[in-house]
């Protein structure tokens, strides 16, 4: 690893967190709006630190779905993290306390920087400083949003539609990707949306991930 490949790694992992970051802000805004006060939206962004598990709970809440109900859907979108877990292991080799801050900061950014590296030294490089970035700034845009959200009309500023916003962002990626991909997507649309008249807030997100048994039909390469 030379240290030019070192410094254009860090550039990009901190240019990463700063764009990444950024959108703590609509989270913040859109938690206190869903009725969370400052300090647990700022500790749901400490302690969670995963997108779209907190926008699915806020979500929830939002919609006058039970704690209980939030949490399942917040855990089932996190638990992809455990399957990017497996794949940094062999080129993360942390040992002790180290594992524990290595799973905190095991999310889609820091993974895909650390994966997309030639070398395994450049690809701890990349998700260590991915990481860094990412969660200062988001933690800081977090509570720089649950700030603005306390002091103002959150529907005068469309604040209220930060949540669904926040899953059509995270769905149309995987509308223009492959067709396993896109029927898993789509099915998990169909179902949420035929629900969503008829069950408790929460309930459709739950069902709808029954559409990744699409994925079990699929035959391995």
């Amino acid at each position: 690893m030379t240290s030019p490949d070192r410094r254009a790694v860090v550039r990009n992992s901190v240019g990463v967190g700063v764009a990444v970051g950024a959108y703590g802000f609509a989270f913040g805004a859109a938690s206190v709006a869903a009725g969370l006060s400052v300090l647990q939206t700022c500790l749901l962004s400490l302690l969670t630190f995963t997108g779209g598990t907190q926008f699915a709970v806020v979500g929830v809440v939002a919609g006058g779905g039970t704690i209980a109900a939030a949490l399942a859907s917040g855990l089932l979108l996190g638990s992809r993290n455990t399957l990017y877990a497996m794949r940094l292991a062999p080129l993360l080799r942390v040992r002790g306390v180290r594992r524990l801050l290595a799973a905190h900061g095991t999310i889609d950014e820091s993974t895909a920087m650390a994966i997309a590296q030639p070398e395994p030294d450049l690809s701890r490089v990349a998700f260590w400083w991915t990481f860094g970035g990412v969660f200062t700034f988001w933690n800081l845009s977090t509570l720089l949003g649950a700030l603005a959200g306390s002091v103002i009309d959150p529907a005068t500023v469309g604040l209220d539609a930060v949540v669904p916003a926040a899953f059509l962002a995270l769905l149309a990626p995987r509308l223009r990707a492959g067709a396993v991909e896109k029927r898993i997507a789509l099915t998990g649309v169909v179902i949420a949306g035929v629900l969503i008249p008829f069950t408790p807030p929460g309930v459709p997100v739950l069902a709808a991930c029954a559409a990744l048994l699409l994925a079990a039909q699929v035959p391995a390469p």
